[in-house]
Formats: C-alpha cells, sequence, structure tokens
C-alpha cells in the first residue's frame, strides 16, 4: 500500500511519476483517478486552494501499488468516467495505450473532445504503437474568451481538443468574458498573464491526458486580431532561458511593461484615428495604403494611445506584439514576427508591398520599426520549437513553429477558402470572409493579406443586422415560427416583385443606417408590405447588400465560386436557396466550430510542405468536404441583374437622406 496524503502538490507529483507504472485495482477508484489527473493542472497554479475543492472525503487517497513491471516509461490507458463493469473491463483489456471506448460519450465528458469530434475521429481502443504512429500538427485559437487546442493528423482528421476557458478556469483575474471593461464603457483590455497562464494550464492538462507531444510535427496558432502586448526590456532574455521546472507565467510575470492589454473590443482611440488619417491625407487614401480607415480597435492607434497616455510603458517596450505573434513568441522562446495577414489588421502595413508604412509609424509612435520587427509571409517557419517545450512537455527539438495569425485568416484557412469563394456566416451578426486576387480598399469593410496565398488577399464585411433582425420579423410576420417563415419564402417569387427592404433595427455598420425602409416596383417608399412579402423583402436584402458591398471591394463570382455558409441560420435550408439565387452559386453548409484552431494545424501542415512554394489547396484536398446545400433557382441570374442595381441607388438614396444637406 501506498498513502498520499492530498493536499499536497509534491504527493500529487509524485503520484503523476508513479503513474506509468500504478495499477488501478478496480472500478471503485477510476472516477477517483480521472478526477485526480483533471485537476493535476489546476493544483500546479494554487496548490491549497484546488486541494481543498477536491472532494475525496477525508482528503486521503489510497492507492495500491500493484505490480511494477520492468517498463516504466509505459503508459497506462485513461480510466473512463463511467466505471460501470462493461467499461472498466473495456479499458483493463485494452492495455497500454489511449482509451478510446465505442461510446462517444465517455471521452466528450471529460473536455477533451467534444461528442461530435469524438464520433469522427475515435472509434476502438488504439495501441500504444499505433498512437505512436499518429504525426500529428497543432492548431492553436489564444481567443477573446478561451484558449483552444486541436491536434490533427497526417488524414487531416481531428483527434484531440481541448480549451482553457478564462472566466471558469482562471477567475483570479476577474473577467467578464475574457475582458475587463473600464469605467469610460470604452476601453477595454485583458490580462496578458491570464494567456500565458492559460496556456501553462491547457499544456499541463494534456501532459496529465496522457497526450504524445513526442508526435507533434509542428504547430501553428491564431490570437484575436489587432489586441497588443508590450515586452518589457529585458523580456527576450527571460524567454531565451526558461527553466522547464517552473510554469511559464512563474517566470513571465515581469516580463511586460503593460500588464492589461488593449484588444478589438476597445474603442478610446477616436483621437488617435484622427490623426493617423489627417497624416497620410484623409481616411480613403489610409485604406488604399493599409486594406482600411483608421478603426479604434486596430493596433497602430492602440500604440499610438500607449504611447501618448503612458509614455513611461512605451518606452520600457523592447517588442510589441500582435496577440498573435506574442503566442508564438511563447512557444519559440523568442520574439516571433508579426505575419503579413495579422499585420495588415493593424493599420500600418501596405499591402500591396508588405513592408510597414513609414507614415504610418511616424503618426504613432517614434522609434515604433524596431519595436514591431520586420514582418514574415504568413506560412514562414519562423523556427523551432524552444527547448523548455522539449524538456517538460516532451516535444521533439525538431518540432516546427510556422507564423501564427489572426483569428479571422485563421478560419478563412479553416473552411479552406480558395480564389472566388465566400464564406457567409450567419450570427447575430453576419460576416462575409471574400477570396480575392485584385482588391479595391474602400471607407466600409477590410482588405488584408492573404493568410495562404501571399500574393493574394482577403476581405472581411461585417453586418451587425443579422440573425436578430430576422427573428424580429419572424416573430412579426410569421407568429414567431420558423416553419411559417421559411413557407413565405418558398410561397414567394424571386425578386418579390419588384418589393425591395432595409431593415436595420441597429446602425448598420456597412452601411450606416438605422431604420426599416421599404420600396416598392416604382421605387416608392411604402409603410408596409404583407407579411410573406416582408420575409422575403428582408432576406433578399441582406444576402443582395452582401453581394453589392463584396463587389465594392473587387470581389467577382467566378465559374468555380462556392459559397461556404455557417451559422445558426445555415440551418434553413429556404434561407440558404435565397443566398444560392442573390449569388448566383452553389452554396455549402460547413462545421467551422473550431474553423482557427483547425485552419492553424492546416496551417502549420502547409508550412512543413513548403509555404509559398506550395498550393494551400494541395496540402489540404483530403480534409472532410463541405456539403451541398442549395443551387440557384434556373432564371436567378437575370433576375437579380435587374434588382441588383436597383437596390444600390435606393441604399445611396437612403444613407444621403440620413446624411442631410450640408455632407
Amino acid at each position: 500500500m501506498a498513502l498520499f496524503n492530498l493536499p499536497s502538490f509534491e504527493n500529487c507529483e509524485k503520484l503523476l511519476l508513479f503513474r506509468p507504472v500504478v495499477a488501478i485495482p478496480g472500478c471503485q477508484l477510476d472516477y477517483i483517478w480521472n478526477e485526480l489527473q483533471s485537476r493535476i493542472g489546476r493544483l500546479a497554479f494554487d496548490p491549497d486552494r484546488e486541494a481543498r475543492s477536491l472532494d475525496f472525503h477525508s482528503q486521503m487517497l489510497l492507492i495500491t501499488v500493484g505490480e511494477l513491471d520492468d517498463r516504466p516509461r509505459r503508459q497506462r490507458a485513461v480510466p473512463p468516467r463511467d466505471s460501470s463493469p462493461e467499461s472498466c473491463r473495456a479499458w483493463r483489456e485494452a492495455g497500454p495505450g489511449v482509451w478510446a471506448p465505442e461510446r462517444s460519450d465517455s471521452l466528450a465528458a471529460s473536455g477533451h473532445m467534444d461528442a461530435r469530434t469524438h464520433r469522427r475521429t475515435v472509434g476502438t481502443p488504439k495501441t500504444m504503437a499505433e498512437r505512436a504512429g499518429r504525426r500529428c500538427c497543432l492548431g492553436w485559437d489564444f481567443s477573446t474568451q478561451q484558449v483552444k487546442v486541436v491536434a490533427v493528423d497526417a488524414e487531416l482528421n481531428v483527434f484531440y481538443e481541448d480549451s482553457v476557458h478564462f472566466d471558469r478556469d482562471l477567475p483570479e483575474f476577474g473577467t467578464q468574458g475574457g475582458v475587463h471593461v473600464h469605467k469610460d464603457r470604452l476601453t477595454v483590455t485583458s490580462p496578458v498573464l491570464m494567456w500565458v497562464q492559460a496556456l501553462d494550464l491547457i499544456l499541463e492538462k494534456m501532459k496529465a491526458s496522457g497526450f504524445d507531444f513526442s508526435q507533434v510535427l509542428a504547430l501553428s496558432g491564431a490570437g484575436q486580431q489587432h489586441g497588443s502586448v508590450y515586452w518589457k526590456t529585458g523580456a527576450s532574455l527571460a524567454l531565451s532561458s526558461l527553466s522547464p521546472a517552473l510554469l511559464l507565467h512563474q517566470q513571465l510575470q515581469a516580463c511586460f511593461s503593460v500588464s492589461d492589454c488593449p484588444i478589438w473590443m476597445d474603442s478610446s482611440t477616436t483621437a488617435q484615428c484622427h490623426q493617423l488619417e489627417a497624416a497620410v491625407g484623409g481616411a480613403q487614401a489610409l485604406s488604399c495604403l493599409t486594406g482600411s480607415r483608421a478603426y479604434e480597435r486596430f493596433t497602430g492607434n492602440q500604440i499610438s494611445k500607449i504611447f501618448q497616455k503612458n509614455p513611461e510603458a512605451y518606452s520600457n517596450s523592447e517588442r510589441i506584439s500582435l496577440v498573435s505573434s506574442f503566442a508564438a513568441s511563447l512557444f519559440l522562446g523568442g520574439y516571433s514576427p508579426i505575419d503579413y495577414s495579422d499585420g495588415s489588421g493593424m493599420n500600418l502595413l501596405q499591402i500591396q508591398e508588405k513592408v510597414w508604412s513609414q507614415a504610418c509609424l511616424d503618426a504613432c509612435a517614434p522609434h515604433l520599426k524596431e519595436k514591431l520587427g520586420s514582418p514574415v509571409p504568413s506560412c514562414s517557419v519562423v523556427g523551432a520549437i524552444s527547448s523548455y517545450y522539449v524538456q517538460r512537455y516532451g516535444f521533439p527539438p525538431g518540432c516546427k513553429v510556422v507564423a501564427f495569425t489572426g483569428d479571422n485568416p485563421a478560419s478563412l484557412a479553416g473552411m479552406r477558402l480558395e480564389e472566388g469563394d465566400v464564406a457567409v456566416s450567419l450570427g447575430t451578426s453576419d460576416t462575409l470572409f471574400l477570396w480575392l486576387q485584385k482588391p479595391m480598399p474602400a471607407l466600409e469593410g477590410h482588405i488584408f493579406c492573404n493568410p495562404v496565398d501571399a500574393r493574394q488577399y482577403m476581405a472581411l464585411l461585417c453586418f451587425k443586422n443579422g440573425s436578430l433582425m430576422r427573428e424580429k420579423i419572424r416573430d412579426e410576420s410569421a407568429s414567431c415560427s420558423w416553419n411559417k417563415f421559411s413557407k413565405a419564402l418558398q410561397s414567394t417569387e424571386m425578386g418579390n416583385n419588384g418589393n425591395l427592404g432595409f431593415y436595420f433595427d441597429v446602425m448598420e455598420i456597412t452601411p450606416e443606417i438605422i431604420g426599416c425602409h421599404r420600396f416598392n416596383a416604382d421605387n416608392m417608399e411604402v409603410s408596409a408590405f404583407p407579411g410573406d412579402v416582408e420575409i422575403r423583402a428582408l432576406v433578399e436584402g441582406q444576402f443582395m447588400a452582401k453581394r453589392i458591398h463584396a463587389e465594392g471591394l473587387g470581389y467577382r463570382i467566378m465559374p468555380k465560386t462556392k459559397i461556404l455558409a455557417t451559422g445558426g441560420a445555415s440551418h434553413n435550408k429556404d434561407i440558404l436557396q435565397v443566398l444560392a439565387d442573390v449569388f448566383g452559386a452553389p452554396v455549402y453548409v460547413i462545421d467551422t466550430t473550431s474553423s482557427a484552431c483547425v485552419g492553424s494545424a492546416y496551417r502549420a501542415f502547409h508550412g512543413l510542405a513548403g509555404g509559398t512554394g506550395v498550393a494551400f489547396s494541395e496540402v489540404v484536398k483530403s480534409a472532410p468536404q463541405p456539403s451541398l446545400a442549395a443551387t440557384p433557382n434556373p432564371g436567378a441570374s437575370q433576375v437579380y441583374a435587374a434588382l441588383l442595381p436597383r437596390y444600390a441607388e435606393l441604399e445611396q438614396r437612403i444613407l444621403s437622406k440620413a446624411r442631410g444637406p450640408l455632407e
């Protein structure tokens, strides 16, 4: 008998060291063992508090040490969460290796994989030899509310998934939705050490689960766009000399000159936006140069505010990273460059030449070029993984780090868009991702460098009045029934007999309009439509607006164009039929639950394959294919060829009226 007393973290750590040779005697201790695994990472951060939360009755765990064989590095399978005799028997019979039961709920319940992914990728128990052969790439996502990771094997199947949720798993940072909203309600920040500690926690969870880091060929990742991290002078030395005996956050606490970093939700830099646009000749000039007019959340304006409001912190910063390049730096053990794609969301990068604009740099802060470093293509291998991860977790020394990028560009990679394609996310807000060859930057929308082809571009358009507007019209015109809403679309003709509608319950982003505006076939504004006409006018109007503004940024429909639809409304086949008709292209549906993570893993494979010298589409051609959901009806192109110019003219009429004669 071996007795381990909790809450001693040292004893818990010793228990993990014994884990390869401990024989759990029966089903009684299966649940306890699994709980200990899931909490060991938390114990590393706060042993006393976390030990108190372990309800092991007397907080004493009695473990029977069975036969100790002569293979000390051999790991047993992770026990199942349910302790039925059948599950335990299957676990014991599986022998050394990975627990992979037929049931889809067991592993999903452990938090390592959702049930859908589990059903797709896990079937029968796997031997250690099979496990050892599963070479993979990791895809990371440092998003607003969590850090998430997926492992994708050489056949492009996701076989591992895990996450750390900031509010739930790191409550000591006091965030709500992963952020701190300041008193002015404009300033929004996130604690940089929270991101570091989340990485610690997720890696410890992976280690405790038995994840085989030695099979990782490469990794890449994504970060929430526009956020910035300020490395204090001397931080590079700390990054390059990490001790594998300590967690990252214990060693990097003094490495940041700004502890709470500005993120994409911040809107406190209006003055800096005006200054930047004035310095380069106006909003359109800035858009032509950098892909976007000045936006409060964009990084250049946030850096400018730091310089103006906190000059000491700016002066003490030897490097400024985006959230994406900051996360890559943690894995490299040195500063990672900013990639072209995420860098083009800063109002600082010349998107044609792919170099920093000196005029923009000078308008924001002095010596900024040195603090940013030189940007690199998004598919670049920026180095090998730090020896810290080799020694602490067992990564191979040759594991490559491919440049991290923004979450939106990573999602484009995850959805595997190609030239001429468009992805439509139909959620609370509707978002378009576009693959562009010849962009035309405008005062609305954003042009980014393409994350998988350095010669191409991507565009992003956001429409605030999405699902909430559809739900409102459903409630008013279809008695709160999606079934009646769909029947209205089925019973009305394409083009709605010339009736057009604009529906903006809140101030829209693209274009800046609020209110509902209805026009009959003679372009006369009317106060109301019949219910079925109202529903079709809403859906057709939303999709015509998307096509018009996409074409305003340079998008053109091609013979091979496909539309990838995701989000809540993508489950309604009648809405998707209107989308196919308006765009004149087939609509496919795709599961994008973890598109930024999966896209990051795909990009890691692309970097390994040679990056710029190899087509991304060739690397990911064996990935799961989207499902065809709708094709354009005969005659659709003629109907909307006539309606689209009318819709654009009426939109301009509403805009002119809203702005008034002085504008």
